[in-house]
């Protein structure tokens, strides 16, 4: 009689089977959650720069560059054109004020002055005329007054003698009056005289006054005709050494062209052009410093010029304290701006990285010294030789910061 076998459950293909779909499960899930996922990149760490985080005195300064310049420049211009006729002193030349530095002649400038002073002249010569009559007529009534003064003597006198006779009844009545009438005629004439030399005195001294101020203004005139016809040869402004100064005899100059300048060298100033990023943090006072010849100079920021060309905008530096001996006008010397004052601060060095992740991101390395991960940072301020770091590192961690050109921003560097 047949046996009935019981067929079995767990068989090894089913347990194959089940332990195979498991490990696929298991792969999947490792791959979902487990699996690093991220893109990486073998490099050769002998060709970077690592640098260490560190705690550091920092201070934010850019650098500018600064051309010497004298603390005074007074520019010398033609007041007239003309052609220049005669040199006196050459370029570099110490002068002092009021010296002859060129000689112009212009026809029509002289031409013109000789025209306007011939006029002013005669003009002049009128008014003087006019006031020499005035005063003769001064004089006339100042006769004819003493005249009449004399007649009105003569006649009171008379009068007052006759009259004694006529009381003593010496002379006749006719007599009398007749010196009486003489005598108030005479009286009557001198003080219209006198009133009438009172009227036309003050109208004269009133013409006489203002005559004379003309006069004072005809001879300003003349004044200003011979000084503008000195500006043809032009005088040093100041006392200082001419420069800038290339004119040749026979040349042409322009009304009002630049002939040259006069730098007082008794002192220097410093003028540097700044990146226009910086016009909002720039002010005066603002300090500078700079090393030459093994010696320490202090600046400061003396007047801000607020047009920009070319990207950037222009400052005037004075000295505090000494000026460097030695230098030159137009000489440039690099100077650090500062823009704070020296602070802790964790910090690294600038590098080539900051072009690629600006400052958003950097390698650092692991503990191990075998790779370098991707981790993101924030950059605070900056100066020729440090990044301040505000967040993101730790001191005494490594960082790469040598150019990233070639990593194409991956997650991870595998050094070899």
């Amino acid at each position: 009689m047949d046996k009935i076998i019981k067929k079995k459950k767990w068989t090894a293909k089913k347990i194959a089977s089940i332990a195979g779909i498991a490990l696929f499960g298991v792969f999947v899930v490792y791959l979902m959650f487990f699996r690093d996922s991220s893109s990486r990149l073998y490099v050769d760490k002998d060709k970077m720069t690592i640098a260490s985080v560190e705690q550091g005195r920092f201070q934010e300064f850019i650098p500018v560059d600064g051309v010497v310049q004298p603390i005074v420049t007074i520019y010398v211009d033609a007041v007239f054109g003309g052609r220049v006729e005669e040199i006196f002193v050459r370029d570099g030349a110490q002068v002092e004020e009021g010296d002859k530095i060129l000689r112009l002649s212009n026809a029509n400038v002289e031409m013109s002055y000789m025209q306007q002073e011939n006029q002013a002249l005669e003009v002049l010569d009128r008014v003087q005329n006019t006031r020499l009559g005035l005063e003769r007529n001064m004089f006339t009534l100042e006769r004819q007054l003493a005249d009449l003064e004399y007649r009105l003597d003569i006649a009171r006198k008379d009068y007052m003698r006759k009259k004694s006779f006529y009381e003593q009844g010496v002379i006749a009545d006719e007599e009398f009056e007749n010196a009486e009438r003489e005598y108030n005629f005479a009286k009557r004439h001198f003080e219209i005289g006198l009133r009438t030399m009172q009227h036309d005195s003050l109208y004269v001294s009133t013409q006489l006054e203002q005559l004379n101020q003309s006069i004072s203004r005809l001879e300003e005139n003349i004044h200003m005709l011979h000084d503008n016809l000195d500006n043809l040869i032009v005088r040093a402004p100041i006392s200082g050494q001419l420069s800038s100064f290339n004119s040749e005899r026979g040349e042409t100059k322009s009304s009002g062209e630049n002939l040259g300048q006069i730098d007082v060298l008794d002192g220097f100033r410093l003028r540097a052009r700044i990146d226009e990023r910086y016009i909002n943090r720039t002010y005066v006072g603002q300090p500078a410093s700079f090393e030459y010849g093994g010696e320490a100079f202090d600046l400061e920021i003396s007047k801000i010029y607020s047009n920009i060309t070319g990207g950037a905008f222009e400052v005037d530096m004075q000295f505090n304290g000494n000026e460097p001996q030695g230098i030159r006008r137009g000489q440039t010397i690099q100077l650090r701006l500062q823009f704070s004052g020296v602070a802790d601060a964790l910090i690294i060095p600038r590098g080539g990285f900051y072009q690629e992740t600006g400052g958003n991101w950097i390698y650092v390395v692991d503990p191990s010294g075998s790779q370098a991960v991707r981790r993101p940072i924030r950059i605070g301020r900056q100066n020729i030789h440090h990044y301040e770091v505000l967040e993101g590192l730790e001191p005494g961690e490594r960082v790469i910061t040598s150019s990233y050109d070639a990593f194409g921003a991956k997650d991870r560097l595998i050094f070899r």
